[in-house]
């Protein structure tokens, strides 16, 4: 059986973390598909489809590796997906407890685990919020966003 994995998340934008997991994640898994959601409620800084854009460019030599966008619950995505894992990362103890409350109940939802991997000590202080406020204010944000991504994120506001 084909061990399938979805890595669901905003990624407004896409960091350096983030990469590292689904990276580390190919380790564990046969194929990745990196899962961007959608939640009206919040206010982003890139479109959905930007955001697709910049991910399948950042992975576009790793066939193992597919980037899609959904508005359902993130386990009803999975079971369309067929895919039997959700990974995530945790930073922190806080990270934890919000996640592992998460997989509790996606689990008794659906029998689908979820798979966290550690955030590497290097990355443990990079988190979406914190970046798209430098990139808010015009800021250097190139040592926490892959380079492919921070490539196209810097044409996609030239031509804003």
């Amino acid at each position: 059986m084909k061990r399938v994995a979805i890595f669901p998340g905003s990624f407004d934008p896409f960091t350096i973390g983030h990469e590292n997991i689904v990276t580390r994640g190919l380790s564990l898994f046969d194929s990745i598909i990196i899962a961007v959601g959608y939640n009206s409620s919040k206010k982003y800084l890139f479109s959905v489809s930007q955001r697709v854009d910049f991910i399948k460019a950042q992975f576009d030599d790793e066939p193992r590796v597919s980037v899609e966008s959904y508005t359902d619950l993130t386990v009803d995505f999975a079971i369309r997906k067929n895919a039997t894992y959700i990974l995530r990362g945790l930073r922190t103890a806080a990270d934890f407890e919000y996640e592992r409350a998460i997989a509790q109940v996606n689990r008794l939802m659906t029998n689908i685990d979820s798979v966290f991997l550690l955030t590497t000590p290097e990355h443990t202080p990079v988190n979406s919020s914190i970046i798209r406020d430098i990139l808010k204010h015009n800021g250097d944000a190139s040592k926490f966003i892959p380079e492919r991504t921070y490539k196209l994120i810097l044409e996609s506001r030239k031509e804003e």
